[in-house]
């Protein structure tokens, strides 16, 4: 089977990346998930990848803690996940390289649009770490950012439920689970599977988004090859 997806963003939360563990990293559940990315771009698909840093930090669980200061803390806490995975890539024969939003040019590169998208050309899988790099946006909300800025056909949003739902399906045994959706019913409904600014930017620019489990890594490469999996997130 041929990927149906020239260029992709994927979202992975931290929490995948701590594994059975809850926080800190899961280096095997790491290994895992980087040797199936490395699948996907064998069959010649560019990869851009954002990810969370929930596994280390979560800025909105800081109490009274000043909101940019914790925010801030969140955005370092995803350059060591973005790291890890950097470190994973490379370790399965795959050139990874990590962009930052903010500064850090001795662990990381400064975000450049134009770079990323020659990297990805030429086989590197790119890293995005800081989110938006302001406080008060989400990592979704960078993840959808920058699905828009490298020119993605889709947005990959891999989470630990098998899609979006009607209502939280951890809570509720008879939640049902949409095959699509549209952007419009998912700001309409407050859905939860991302938040409000995430979902109108990639609504804003025309991103389909597709939502999936990670539990099993497989699903990645089951998404590039077009399977039916999780839920579309479409404009119309």
């Amino acid at each position: 089977m041929k990927p149906v997806y020239k260029r992709i963003l994927l979202k992975l939360s931290g929490e995948v990346l701590a594994g059975e563990k809850g926080t800190g990293l899961d280096f095997d559940m790491v290994n895992s998930v980087c040797k199936v990315i490395k699948e996907c771009a064998d069959m010649g698909v560019q990869i851009g990848i954002v990810v969370g840093g929930g596994n280390f930090w979560r800025g909105r669980s800081s109490g009274d803690m000043d909101r940019t200061r914790a925010d801030h803390m969140g955005m370092l806490a995803t350059v060591m996940n973005s790291l890890a995975l950097q470190e994973s890539l490379i370790q399965c024969g795959n050139d990874a390289v990590v962009m930052t939003a903010l500064d850090i040019q001795r662990v990381a590169e400064p975000f450049n649009k134009d770079k990323a998208v020659k990297l990805m050309e030429n086989g590197s899988i790119v890293i995005f770490g800081c989110g938006t790099g302001s406080p008060f946006f989400s990592t979704d909300s960078g993840a959808a950012l920058r699905a828009a800025e490298i020119g993605a056909d889709i947005f990959f949003k891999a989470t630990n439920v098998d899609g979006v739902f009607d209502k939280d399906p951890n809570k509720y045994p008879d939640a049902v689970k949409f095959d699509t959706v549209t952007h419009d019913k998912l700001l309409e409904m407050h859905l939860g599977v991302m938040d409000n600014t995430a979902a109108a930017l990639a609504q804003n620019s025309n991103m389909p988004v597709l939502v999936f489990n990670l539990n099993d890594p497989e699903n990645i490469k089951k998404a590039v090859l077009g399977e039916k999996i999780g839920t579309v997130v479409n404009v119309k």
